[in-house]
């Protein structure tokens, strides 16, 4: 029984560890979308529009789509779970329901703080892919455009505000 308390100690730990460095918070984010965006991406190019793409052998479409859903599915996590302590839902110290005004302002900061790394990350995928699996061009890509991507949405989307 000690054996399971103490895995059950180092999970906890671990947790623990990871819910005070939000950075990490934001790549394991980032990580689910990037399978968001390989599963989309693959499939929009191997069957959704291979009749578009096959001739210029480029994800164009595939690509925007497979940015597109990834950058919903990191907004969600990410105000869910990496910036849940600055969502704009308190106020005098009371949760309240989320409005959708500022939901949808929160989104459209987060996709115009996002827009550098996404327009980073498509021409990036884009480029490399001339000489490298397209897949692995745009992991690539993910990565480099990950730092601007958390600065920019910590600084300007989820920033503290005035207690």
């Amino acid at each position: 029984m000690s054996g399971h308390s103490g895995l059950q100690r180092a999970v906890l730990w671990a947790l623990g560890w990871i819910e005070r460095y939000r950075y990490i918070k934001f790549g394991i984010v980032g990580a689910s979308g990037t399978v968001v965006n390989l599963v989309v991406l693959h499939l929009g190019h191997e069957y959704l529009f291979n009749a578009i793409e096959a001739s210029y052998n480029k994800p164009y479409l595939s690509l925007a789509l497979a940015i597109a859903l990834a950058t919903l599915n990191n907004f969600t996590w990410n105000r869910l779970w990496t910036w849940s302590d600055r969502v704009r839902t308190l106020e005098a110290g009371e949760a309240q329901p989320v409005s959708l005004r500022v939901l949808g302002m929160e989104f459209g900061q987060y996709i115009t703080a996002s827009a550098f790394g996404s327009a980073l990350q498509y021409v990036l995928t884009l480029l490399l892919s001339g000489s490298m699996d397209y897949r692995l061009a745009n992991i690539i890509a993910i990565i480099a455009a990950s730092v601007s991507n958390f600065l920019a949405n910590d600084r300007w989307t989820f920033k503290r505000h005035g207690k």
